[in-house]
């Protein structure tokens, strides 16, 4: 290899590099930026809107208040969802156990009935926050002075 293509090659790996750092610059400054900006927002939604003391008019904008205040609750039929595709894959992937001969059929067995039972206990654990926190909302609206 000549001076002059090495010379060529080392320019154009130096100017790749700049490149990717003028980018990675690039997007610290806009991670900068959008974190001022959600800060601003974030700021100005709770004040203007969720705590506001007026009304809001029409179906949509009560809907988005409460959704935004957490009176509306999202979790629950997710956890639902997730408990279901959890439990349906530790059942199915307990099946690649059987392949191992021996002492894979005692895995699979184990898998089959263990995996189930715990993945419902950890969801019945989760649902009881859940269970309490509506409680305790439903108590508080009830024992609220009209």
């Amino acid at each position: 290899m000549s001076d002059y293509e090495t010379l060529k090659l080392l320019n154009d790996l130096s100017s790749t590099g700049s490149s990717s750092a003028s980018a990675a610059q690039g997007a610290g400054i806009w991670m900068i930026i959008a974190a001022i900006l959600a800060i601003v927002g974030g700021i100005l939604v709770y004040f203007l809107f969720v705590n506001a003391k007026a009304a809001p008019k029409g179906k949509f904008l009560v809907w988005l208040k409460d959704f935004l205040a957490f009176k509306i609750m999202w979790i629950e039929p997710i956890l639902k969802v997730v408990y279901y595709v959890a439990t349906i894959f530790i059942v199915l992937n307990s099946f690649s156990f059987l392949a191992l001969g021996g002492s894979g059929v005692l895995m699979w067995l184990l898998t089959m009935i263990l995996g189930p039972v715990i993945i419902r206990v950890l969801y019945e654990a989760t649902m009881m926050f859940i269970m309490i926190w509506r409680n305790t909302r439903d108590i508080a609206k009830n024992t609220e002075k009209k």
